[in-house]
C-alpha cells in the first residue's frame, strides 16, 4: 500500500549467490548417506490394516541398493537417460525406490497431482510427451480409459500389481535383469532437465515446471541452512515431493496413511501415532492439515513434544489455525510459514511467533506477512501490468510499501515451463544469464525488508463504478471483513453493473450461526466505510459454501464465485 511518508527505498532484497559445479546428480546425497550410516532408517510407510497401524521400513543402504537395481533394470529394458517417465505411484516404498532410480538413470520423472482432474491430467501428458508410463493398476486403467499419452508412450511398467492393462511388471523386470555390479549414476549439467513438476492448476491452467538438479540442490541447501534440518532427524512427510528431500538430507521420511491430495480428510490419530513412534522432529503440513491436526489436538489436549519445527506451505494458513496448532508444540518449536510456488520454492519464511504478532496489521488490511527472503534469493516488487517483460531493468522497481507484482530470482527459481513458450514469456524476465520469475501474486516490501502478500494479480478488482476509480486487493479487503464474528470467510469479486466494474463481497457464514441478513449487511457496510482499502464496497452476497481447492482448502475459486455473484445482480 502506498505510504508517501515512508522512505522511497527500492523495493528489493538481494544477497550473493554461490557458484556451483557444472555436473552433478542429487542422488549423491543418498550415496553419501548409504556409505556413512547405512543401517539408519531412511523411509517408513504407515498402513492401516486389520492388525491396526503397521510400518514398512527401508534403511539408507537398502534404498540406495534397491534404487540401483531398478535403474539398471530400466536401462536394460530400453529406457535411457533423457527419456521422460510419468510416475503415478502412491506414497510407498516403491515410490521412493522408483523416484531415486529415475534420477540416478537420468530419466526425467513427470510428477502430477492426481487431484487436478481428468481433463487437466490429459493436457499435462499431451504437453510433456512421456516415453514411459510407470503406475499402479488404477493409474493404468485411467491411462487406457482416457488415452493418456497414447501417441508417445513406448514403455509401460506396472507397480504393486499384475500387468492387467499391458506392459511389464516391475518385479519381473528386476528378476529378468539382475544387477551384478555398482550402478554408474548419470552426471548431468546443472541446468539440464531433471524433472517436470506440474502446478496444481488451482489458480489457473496446470503448467509443467522445468526442474534441474541444481534447483533441487538449492532446495536441499535451503532446508539445511535456512530451516536448520540436520542428519539423523525424522520427518513426518505429508506431501510426496517434500518426502523425497528426507533421504537427501540424511533424514528419515515417515509417510502417514493419508491421501496427500485431500489432507482435510486425513485421520489425525494416524499422524500423531507416527510422530510418536519415530519421535519425529519435523512435520510438513499444508493449511488444511494444520487445521485438522489443530482441531484434534485442541479437543484431546494432545501435545507433540518431539517436534522441533513445522513447515507449512502451499497457501497462507489462517492465524487462528496456526495459533491453535501451536499450542501442541513445546519449547522453541514453532510453525514456519513458507512462501513460494512450484516454480520457486521456498522464497521467504516467517516463524509463527513473529507472524502472530502481525495479526493487527493483517486485520486492518495490511496483507499477510510472509517473512524475509531466503538466503541467495532476490525479491523485487514491480508495477502491475499484464504485458510481457522481456528484459530486467531497475526502473521496474517500486518503492517500499507500494503494492505491485512480486518478482523473484534465486537458484531454486525455474527458468521456464515445458513446451509452454507463451506462459514462459508471460512469467519470466531475463537478466543476463539468469531469470526472474513473476509470481502472479501482489504484495509489497516494508522498510525492514519483509514481504507482505496482498493476493493474486488475477483477483485484483479495478473498479470504475460511481466515480470510484481504484484497485481493490483480495487479501487486504477480505481480512478486514473477516474480523466480523459471523463470517467464516469472504471473497472479493467483481460484477458488471451497467457496463461498470463494481467490487462485491461473497460471504460464507459459520454454519452454527443464525443470521439477520439486513443487519449483517449494514454492519459490513459500516466496516467497509471505516477502511480506505474497502471504501466503495457495498454489495454483499451470502453463499452457502465456497468452492475450494481440495489440497489446501485455503484457495478459494473466486472465478466461480464471480460468475455466481454476477447472476445475483
Amino acid at each position: 500500500m502506498s505510504n508517501p511518508s515512508k522512505t522511497k527505498k527500492h523495493n528489493r532484497i538481494n544477497t550473493k549467490t554461490k557458484t556451483k559445479s557444472n555436473k552433478g546428480n542429487l542422488c549423491h546425497h543418498l550415496v553419501a548417506a548409504a556409505n556413512n550410516f547405512p543401517n539408519n532408517l531412511a523411509v517408513s510407510v504407515q498402513k492401516k490394516d486389520l492388525k491396526g497401524l503397521t510400518y514398512e521400513e527401508l534403511t539408507f543402504v537398502e534404498l540406495h541398493q534397491q534404487s540401483d537395481d531398478i535403474a539398471y533394470a530400466l536401462n536394460q529394458f530400453g529406457i535411457k537417460a533423457g527419456d521422460k517417465a510419468v510416475l503415478m505411484v502412491t506414497p510407498s516404498i516403491a515410490f521412493f525406490n522408483l523416484t531415486f532410480a529415475l534420477f540416478k538413470a537420468g530419466i526425467v520423472p513427470i510428477l502430477v497431482d492426481p487431484g487436478m482432474g481428468v481433463k487437466n491430467l490429459k493436457q499435462c501428458f499431451e504437453e510433456s510427451q512421456p516415453d514411459v508410463f510407470i503406475g499402479i493398476p488404477k493409474a493404468h486403467l485411467a491411462r487406457l480409459l482416457f488415452a493418456w499419452g497414447k501417441k508417445t508412450i513406448k514403455h509401460i511398467i506396472n507397480v504393486n500389481g499384475p500387468a492387467l492393462f499391458g506392459g511389464q511388471q516391475l518385479s519381473r523386470l528386476l528378476k529378468k535383469y539382475p544387477r551384478t555390479k555398482p550402478y554408474l549414476i548419470q552426471q548431468l549439467s546443472q541446468h539440464q532437465l531433471a524433472a517436470i513438476l506440474f502446478t496444481s492448476g488451482s489458480t489457473g491452467t496446470p503448467k509443467g515446471v522445468v526442474y534441474s538438479h541444481s534447483m533441487f540442490e538449492a532446495q536441499i541447501t535451503v532446508l539445511k541452512n535456512d530451516y536448520g534440518i540436520q542428519m539423523g532427524e525424522a520427518d513426518l512427510a505429508t506431501f510426496p515431493l517434500f518426502s523425497l528431500f528426507g533421504p537427501a538430507l540424511g533424514m528419515a521420511s515417515i509417510v502417514p496413511d493419508m491421501d496427500a491430495s485431500q489432507p482435510i480428510k486425513a485421520n489425525p490419530h494416524y499422524i500423531f501415532a507416527a510422530i510418536n513412534k519415530y519421535q519425529c522432529t519435523n512435520l510438513f503440513a499444508n493449511p488444511a492439515l494444520l487445521e485438522v491436526l489443530g482441531q484434534a489436538g485442541q479437543k484431546e489436549k494432545h501435545t507433540l513434544p518431539s517436534l522441533k519445527r513445522v513447515i507449512s506451505a502451499g497457501a497462507p494458513a489462517t492465524l487462528s489455525s496456526i495459533n491453535r496448532f501451536s499450542k501442541m508444540l513445546t519449547g522453541t518449536a514453532e510453525v514456519i510459514n513458507s512462501y513460494g510456488a512450484t516454480e520457486s520454492l521456498p522464497i521467504s519464511k516467517i516463524g509463527s511467533q513473529q507472524l502472530l504478532n502481525t495479526t493487527n496489521i493483517t486485520d486492518q488490511g495490511g496483507g499477510i506477512c510472509v517473512g524475509s527472503a531466503i538466503e541467495n534469493v532476490d525479491i523485487a516488487i514491480i508495477k502491475i501490468t499484464e504485458k510481457d517483460i522481456k528484459h530486467w531493468h531497475d526502473d521496474l522497481l517500486l518503492p517500499t510499501f507500494e503494492i505491485g507484482e512480486i518478482v523473484v530470482k534465486g537458484p531454486q527459481v525455474s527458468a521456464s515451463y515445458y513446451h509452454r513458450d507463451q506462459a514462459t514469456a508471460q512469467a519470466k524476465i531475463k537478466e543476463g544469464n539468469s531469470v526472474r520469475h513473476r509470481m502472479g501474486d501482489l504484495g509489497y516490501l516494508d522498510d525492514k525488508g519483509k514481504l507482505w502478500m496482498c493476493g493474486r494479480k488475477a483477483h485484483q478488482v479495478q473498479s470504475n463504478h460511481l466515480n470510484v476509480d481504484k484497485p481493490y486487493y483480495s487479501i487486504p479487503c477480505e481480512r478486514i471483513f473477516n474480523t466480523h464474528k459471523m463470517l467464516k470467510r469472504s471473497a472479493l469479486v467483481s460484477v458488471n453493473i451497467n457496463g461498470k466494474t463494481t467490487p462485491a463481497l461473497c460471504i460464507e457464514i459459520e454454519k452454527s450461526k443464525k443470521v439477520d441478513q439486513q443487519k449483517l449487511f449494514d454492519e459490513l457496510l459500516d466496516i467497509a466505510n471505516q477502511h480506505q482499502q474497502t471504501q466503495g464496497i457495498a454489495l454483499f452476497y451470502i453463499h452457502q459454501e465456497f468452492p475450494m481447492d481440495i489440497r489446501h482448502n485455503a484457495k478459494i475459486f473466486r472465478e466461480k464465485l464471480a460468475v455466481w455473484a454476477q447472476a445475483q445482480v
